[in-house]
């Protein structure tokens, strides 16, 4: 059992959780990592140790791997009927919504965020996916087709299957833990697929909390096994295994493209939800209060951890000024503070690796000639808070546009006409989303047309719905997930051939 200092602003519930939170869910059962290794949850608000975990490597992932397999090819879950599993998965999200302030304060707690915004985006969010998702495996379908050729004077009938891939590993990062938990989990169970879930080792509290109540629901054991750990041991052993059938990654490019290397030794499947670098465009016809505000959310939302984040704003000439002055006004504005502090604005960054990363791109910012008008530094001296930072003055080629800073650092860019723009919001590796502020309906068909991007939203910014398929183009990713885009990643079409005359 963890040993831990109460948290004086959780919930019971949550408190009790954490005594009881340090294990893997392998075969339907809460079991120590093979080692006995542990590592420690830390609250990135306070910088102190939340409670320890379990640290599983190579044996627990094999482990993992054999329950789902055996419950994939021989358990009560390979027999269930499709129905049956969309009353599991809705079943499921009632005991997430009853257990959403529980769920909401375990987030904020191990990632920092708003609790505020855990309710109603993470929490709420999860509850809707699932039952969303329970309502394709009622729903998923092949076609009968027309065969021309084969052998003279002979008839056949010919269809198509979607069946499940098999066994998934599913590797999910931290900025929305239970969320992509969720991404991942929901279509695969929906169409019968088993899962181990290795969630990120920042944040795991959330997807164990998660296994327990797919426990209670009632799946049958090893359909969802859930190892915690590091990405170097228990993410590259589910990599490499060979009895896993497919990988969904979310996360970073740099890691996206040594999975994507991996997975293809083996000729697995593979969706990989990567990096952005994402241009928020305000046409000179704009709103100024509208985009200013937009403008703002887009970069600071979730303190800019969000892969959509919209860190390369670019301004017609003729409304810069307005709208730099707005946003920066905006970034002073903003209180930092512990996610469970109903009067913070926003929360600190995950942890102590990722302060150092963002501070050290506002730094080369600086260096390469870059003016921070507002923010630029640490917020305090307890806590992984940075200041909301807007920087002008950097051109195309400077480090804080290229690269992905998953921060809230935003770089103000000002530009001249529609082609000038097209060119410089496509001028980058990314093409993971992107947003249209104009007032101009053509303009706004013509850009969203031109943008190389998964989505492209207009006159908002960060809108998902289970219902809209949701990936990047270029290095931001391969394959959609939400919608029916996400039944296809995990199944596998089977053309099936009758000779019937």
């Amino acid at each position: 059992m963890n040993e831990m200092t109460k948290i004086s602003h959780l919930g019971e519930a949550a408190q009790a959780f954490l005594s009881r939170a340090g294990k893997l869910l392998i075969d339907g059962q809460w079991v120590a990592s093979a080692s006995g290794k542990t590592f420690d949850a830390i609250d990135p608000a306070t910088e102190s140790v939340i409670c320890q975990l379990a640290a599983g490597e190579k044996e627990d992932v094999d482990r993992a791997v054999k329950a789902a397999r055996r419950a994939f090819d021989d358990s009560a879950w390979s027999r269930m009927r499709p129905v049956e599993r969309e009353r599991l998965m809705l079943k499921l999200a009632d005991l997430i919504e009853h257990n959403a302030e529980e769920l909401a304060q375990l987030e904020s707690l191990d990632n920092g965020k708003l609790v505020f915004f855990a309710r109603i985006v993470d929490v709420q969010g999860t509850v809707d996916f699932f039952r969303y998702m329970a309502g394709w495996a009622t729903k998923i379908e092949g076609k009968t087709l027309d065969v021309s050729l084969g052998m003279p004077g002979e008839e056949y009938q010919a269809y198509t299957l979607r069946q499940p891939v098999g066994v998934v590993g599913q590797i999910v990062p931290w900025n929305f833990p239970l969320a992509m938990a969720t991404w991942k989990l929901a279509p695969a169970l929906a169409v019968g697929c088993t899962c181990v879930l290795k969630p990120a080792e920042q944040t795991s509290l959330t997807a164990l909390r998660l296994g327990e109540l797919i426990l209670e629901a009632g799946f049958p054991p090893g359909v969802v096994n859930i190892v915690t750990g590091f990405g170097e041991t228990a993410g590259a052993a589910l990599t490499e295994h060979p009895d896993v059938d497919k990988i969904a990654f979310t996360g970073s490019t740099e890691v996206g493209k040594l999975i994507g290397k991996t997975a293809m030794n083996s000729l697995k499947r593979v969706s990989l939800e990567l990096g952005g670098k994402s241009p928020v465009i305000v046409a000179a016809d704009a709103d100024v209060e509208t985009a200013v505000a937009g403008a703002a959310n887009a970069i600071f939302f979730n303190s800019g951890q969000v892969c959509t984040a919209g860190s390369r704003l670019y301004v017609e000439h003729k409304l810069f000024d307005k709208v730099v002055e707005g946003v920066a006004n905006v970034a002073k504005s903003i209180k930092l503070g512990a996610g469970h502090d109903p009067s913070s604005q926003m929360g600190p960054v995950v942890s102590q690796e990722q302060m150092d990363r963002v501070l050290g791109y506002i730094e080369k910012g600086r260096a390469e000639g870059g003016e921070a008008v507002a923010g630029g530094a640490r917020h305090g001296n307890q806590g992984y808070f940075v200041q909301p930072t807007v920087f002008t003055g950097l051109g195309s080629d400077s480090t804080l546009i290229r690269e992905e800073i998953f921060g809230p650092v935003v770089v103000a860019t000002p530009y001249k006409s529609v082609d000038e723009i097209a060119a410089e919001a496509n001028n980058t590796t990314y093409g993971l989303a992107a947003s249209v502020w104009t007032n101009n309906l053509s303009l706004a068909h013509r850009l969203t047309r031109r943008i190389k991007a998964g989505t492209v939203w207009v006159n908002t910014h960060n809108v998902v719905d289970p219902n809209l398929p949701f990936g990047g183009m270029k290095q931001s990713g391969i394959g959609r997930e939400n919608g029916a885009a996400a039944i296809e990643l995990y199944t596998e079409l089977k053309t099936v051939v009758m000779k019937v005359g």
